[in-house]
């Protein structure tokens, strides 16, 4: 089939390289969000997948708005069989859903129909999940509501990040989604609707979303921290400034510290929480470089009965 790809931020690259290594479709452009303000300097940078686009000679698509008659006229001059997704990043309108025969085909990152939404990954690391997955669905008006072409599972270990576990799943997914293409060109596969039971939402997480609560058990606080690392990193306040919690680990012998508590010892770094102990393995002060948790308490010099949060 001719395809026309559609994605944006680093997860999206598997998927791309893989539909490029697959021989058996076309990809005839890509399309991806604007050139974006970033690094210190706020210049202009292009997205990874327009990047790994221009490497390998694919005509590359950065409307403003996917509704942008340019934008439409173009994607209607190729003429797309179908056109894969993989985290693009908007709202796609109804006159650009309705030019590929075979419409936009979705990859995302939860076993449908859990977590539609923004941030699946995160949401389920932090609801306590043991399985999730990613699936391929036919994109619809509705928020990842439409029919279901395939999925592939995926363990969430217990010391996963959303980042560790969002890389594994943009593998899996890679070849989830070629194979998806594959069976709509010749004909087997079928989209199945989605069930009615067992829907949950994944929103987007903000800053103030990854604000720790101490007074949760130490399990939520570690699902916390692993939910929003990488981004957008979970945190807390100490000596009226933001602490970033990069990693930590629950201690289930330590029960003697009020939530909130540090204690501090030569090498660790301990608080408490609802429950029991966490370690605080690698924090990131504000305005400094992310740093071992035990350096970071040598260096602010912890009093005896101080404590995080508010």
């Amino acid at each position: 089939m001719k395809l026309v790809f559609a994605g944006t931020p680093e997860v999206a690259v598997p998927a791309l390289d893989a539909l490029i290594a697959s021989g058996r479709h076309e990809v005839a452009a890509v399309v991806t969000r604007p050139d974006a303000p970033a690094g210190r300097g706020r210049r202009l940078v292009a997205s990874p997948v327009a990047e790994r686009a221009e490497e390998a000679g694919i005509e590359v698509l950065k409307p403003v708005k996917p509704r942008d008659e340019d934008f439409l006229a173009r994607l209607r001059e190729i003429g797309p069989d179908a056109c894969p997704v993989v985290a693009y990043g908007a709202l796609l309108p109804r006159v650009a859903l309705e030019v590929p025969a075979h419409g936009w085909v979705n990859l995302h990152f939860s076993l449908l129909p859990a977590w539609r939404g923004a941030a699946p990954v995160q949401h389920a690391i932090m609801a306590g999940d043991e399985i999730t997955g990613a699936s391929t669905f036919l994109i619809e008006e509705g928020l990842d509501s439409g029919p279901v072409y395939g999925t592939v599972t995926e363990e969430i270990r217990r010391t996963d990040t959303s980042g560790d576990l969002l890389t594994r799943l943009a593998f899996a997914g890679a070849g989830l989604l070629v194979a998806t293409m594959d069976g709509i060109e010749d004909g087997t596969l079928k989209a199945v609707p989605q069930p009615a039971d067992g829907i949950t939402l994944a929103p987007k997480i903000t800053v103030e979303n990854a604000h720790v609560d101490w007074s949760a058990p130490a399990l939520r606080v570690d699902r916390m921290v692993r939910g929003c690392t990488p981004a957008p990193g979970a945190w807390t306040a100490f000596r009226g400034e933001r602490l970033k919690l990069i990693h930590a680990t629950p201690v289930p012998e330590r029960t003697d510290l009020a939530p909130g508590e540090l204690s501090v010892g030569k090498n660790n770094v301990y608080v408490g929480t609802g429950s029991y102990a966490v370690e605080l393995l690698w924090v990131q002060a504000q305005g400094k470089k992310p740093m071992r948790a035990a350096d970071w308490a040598r260096g602010v010099r912890i009093a005896s009965g101080e404590r995080l949060g508010a």
